[in-house]
């Protein structure tokens, strides 16, 4: 970014050629969310001219894209037309593109990345697989592997109408770590070129093939660089400012031809004899380290997650019928964070990424009491996949096969008119490839399309409402807006780190200690600028657990203030309450406390954070836990469940629980009024219900979860109670989840509302989230 004609201007101006921050940011708006016509009649308003403020330099659309066209960019976008020899288009051909081999210095050097990269294969990722090995043992010593990642879809960008689509293509590079380049957000992906949608005037049978050949010619001038590299190598500044030499393979199988490719139609035959696309000249032919049948990774988007759609999701429909199907999930408690299905899902037509694994973690237990043990035994249920747990997964899969009877038996498998009787489908069969793919490329989650279907929206559908929408000038206008706002994101985070006149080389050389957002740029803006940013680490100022792995945050205002204790026993309906603050405090203080009519203030929620047990660098988004008293619309209240964990051992029968499910049902502090509070009574307090474990996942190996119950307890005159009791907040662990074990028929009286106090055996659900899978198999029971 030093580099530029206006670096002596910004010695004194960051900002230059802008005026000052406000002016750039003002600039920056305006070009991210209105077109050209507006941002004029926006300028030319006489609140903008007034004396009475300091006017932008700029007083038109044009003007201000100047300046912002002025500032350095990255590299160069490109039109080559395209002719192809004896066949003609509706439309000239042109591709739009960036030469791949600068996009990948762009993004190798940037600075951005510089704690998350890697640069040598070690025994997960990429840079972990066998095939970097591979790679790394036939190049010369102190070379260094750029892995190339591409990725391209077709994409409609107008609706109903127009027809016009787009092809582009991203790169990214494997040096950066899985989990960063995996978030758009981070900006890790770099389009490098629009491919063109010949339409080609020729016999339907043979469009699609030429559509290919061209789609192939494409990517062989937009890679041409990378191929030299990949064969000769090439030197590339890393963000450390360190000069390594370099080779850019891709893990990809030459195509032999024994027809001339041009009669298409012969050519086209003998292709498909031999299962073949027909495509005479594969870009990856002359590709150094290419071969199909290992850079083509398994894509858990659209083998798992639509198989599970397509086929898994429609079984549980036949088994258990869409209404009753429906009516589980309608009933399933809300929790902040969670999608929660109010109108079912039967109908549901189209999901995204999340919708379906918001589903796929509470599918087993939903089915469970109606659906036949071994039909639920077929239901693969591995959350991961990663190299330690191949085993698991090919024997997941076997198991599906050892059980699968049970869904033909169930007639769950169905076509239009009659049942399936054989499992001949194509996704199914991929489910193999997984445990081939993993030792040769590492985590196929870090391949996943879920990056690139999101980036079809960014880079795609969304800039294209803001253009002309005419064919012939629409793909020119979404790479200049696009080419605008990528100056401007990296303008914008340079110009930060240097009005606060710090190093960056003392910035990249001191690794965070704490991650807030796998966005590197948003740990950078915290660091240097923490105003700058909205902070959400509450490990920095919140409450921590005795072991400081949980963090809490509670607001400053309490919903609820200079509460006597039996005033919340009626209005939380929890009668025993009293009692138990009583036994508390005399536990705590002593018999003779003068604590106990202490005036109590209270909190509806509270959030709580967790490190992550895959990455304990990274601090995991906070859960909000809900603690409601009863109201219209939650009769019973409204409360999520805790885990609960501690090691005392005291004598009080409040201390004895080690490790258990609890519902919350209040959140509260003895008021500070009057004398000064001993610290254990000064800090937050739970009261929460208790719930006992009535089998393990051994004991039910269809369902594999734990099953708890509700504890209650019978007094002298044969009344039954709920069992209660008072820990402080710093004991809770995780925030996890309870879906009831519905039966055979839901219970239709009950709602999302009162599901969790009017069922009282439920299933803890260990697929909720990967993290909670984690802790619940290392550490707990």
């Amino acid at each position: 970014m030093k580099a530029h004609d206006y670096e002596a201007h910004c010695t004194h101006n960051v900002y230059y050629p802008f005026a000052g921050r406000e002016e750039w940011e003002l600039a920056k708006f305006l070009s991210d969310n209105l077109n050209q016509g507006q941002i004029t009649r926006f300028l030319k308003l006489l609140w903008v001219q007034s004396e009475a403020r300091k006017a932008p330099a700029y007083t038109s659309a044009q003007q201000m894209f100047t300046f912002m066209d002025a500032l350095p960019k990255g590299p160069k976008w490109r039109c080559t037309t395209i002719h192809i020899e004896g066949y003609i288009t509706a439309h000239p051909v042109h591709l739009i593109w960036r030469d791949a081999l600068e996009v990948t210095r762009h993004i190798f050097g940037n600075l951005v990345f510089a704690n998350d990269m890697e640069f040598d294969p070690y025994e997960i990722k990429w840079m972990s697989c066998s095939r970097a090995h591979d790679i790394q043992d036939q190049l010369p010593p102190g070379a260094t592997i750029v892995p190339i990642i591409l990725a391209s879809d077709k994409t409609p960008v107008t609706r109903q109408s127009g027809g016009l689509e787009m092809h582009p293509m991203f790169l990214t590079t494997a040096n950066i770590r899985s989990d960063i380049r995996m978030k758009a957000t981070a900006h890790a992906w770099s389009c490098i070129a629009y491919m063109p949608i010949p339409q080609f005037v020729c016999h339907p049978d043979f469009c699609s093939l030429l559509q290919a050949r061209v789609w192939h010619r494409c990517v062989d001038i937009v890679c041409e660089n990378l191929k030299i590299t990949a064969a000769t190598g090439t030197s590339m500044v890393d963000p450390s400012g360190h000069l390594r030499y370099t080779f850019t393979p891709l893990a990809l199988h030459q195509l032999c031809q024994d027809v001339d490719p041009w009669k298409v139609q012969q050519f086209q035959e003998e292709a498909k004899a031999l299962f073949l696309s027909g495509v005479q000249l594969p870009f990856w032919h002359d590709w150094r380290f290419s071969d199909p049948a290992l850079f083509l990774a398994p894509d858990i988007l659209h083998t798992l997650h639509k198989f599970f759609f397509d086929h898994i999701f429609k079984w549980c429909k036949e088994v258990l019928g869409a209404d009753e199907l429906d009516s589980r999930f309608r009933r399933q408690h809300k929790r902040i964070g969670t999608r929660h299905f109010a109108h079912g899902v039967s109908h549901v037509q189209q999901m995204t990424g999340r919708e379906h694994r918001d589903i796929q973690r509470t599918i087993v237990a939903t089915i469970a009491g109606v659906a036949d043990v071994d039909f639920i035994c077929a239901i693969p249920q591995s959350p991961t996949f990663t190299l330690s747990s191949i085993a698991a997964m090919s024997a997941s899969l076997g198991e599906f096969h050892r059980f699968k009877g049970a869904i033909i038996n169930a007639e769950a498998r169905r076509g239009t008119s009659s049942p399936i009787e054989h499992f001949e489908i194509p996704k199914l069969e991929l489910l193999t490839s997984f445990a081939c793919a993993i030792p040769n490329l590492g985590a196929p989650i870090q391949f996943t399309s879920e990056t690139s279907e999101r980036m079809l929206i960014t880079h795609c559908k969304s800039p294209f409402v803001r253009t002309s929408h005419q064919r012939a000038s629409f793909t020119q206008q979404i790479v200049c807006l696009l080419d605008r706002e990528d100056t401007a994101r990296q303008f914008d985070l340079y110009a930060l780190l240097r009005s606060k006149t710090l190093s960056l080389n003392n910035l990249i050389d001191n690794e965070f200690e704490e991650v807030i957002d796998i966005d590197p740029a948003f740990g950078w803006v915290v660091r240097v600028s923490p105003q700058d940013i909205s902070l959400r680490n509450h490990f920095l100022k919140g409450l921590l657990s005795e072991d400081s792995t949980v963090a809490f945050h509670v607001t400053v205002a309490t919903d609820l203030a200079d509460k006597p204790a039996n005033f919340l026993a009626q209005l939380y309906r929890l009668p025993n309450f009293p009692n138990q603050l009583r036994s508390f405090i005399k536990f705590v203080n002593g018999s003779e406390s003068h604590f106990q009519n202490h005036l109590l203030k209270v909190w509806y929620k509270f959030r709580l954070q967790l490190h992550s047990d895959l990455r304990p660098r990274l601090v995991m988004p906070s859960q909000q836990v809900q603690a409601y008293p009863p109201s219209e619309a939650y009769p019973l209240g409204n409360c999520d469940v805790v885990l609960l964990w501690t090691q005392n051992d005291g004598e009080h029968q409040i201390f004895r629980y080690r490790c258990g499910t609890y519902p919350v049902r209040m959140v509260f502090t003895l008021s500070t009024r009057g004398s000064a509070l001993p610290p254990k009574l000064a800090e937050p307090l739970i009261y929460v219900q208790l719930f006992e474990v009535i089998s393990c996942p051994q004991e039910d190996p269809a369902v594999m979860m734990y099953r708890v119950r509700r504890r209650v307890e019978t007094g002298p005159d044969g009344t039954v109670a709920r069992v209660g009791m008072i820990v402080p907040l710093v004991d809770v662990t995780h925030a996890v989840e309870l879906i009831p074990e519905y039966g055979e028929r839901v219970n239709r009286n009950v709602t999302a509302a009162t599901s969790l106090e009017l069922y009282d055996t439920f299933y803890l659900n260990s697929f909720s989230d990967k993290e909670w899978y984690h802790s619940l198999h290392a550490d707990f029971w």
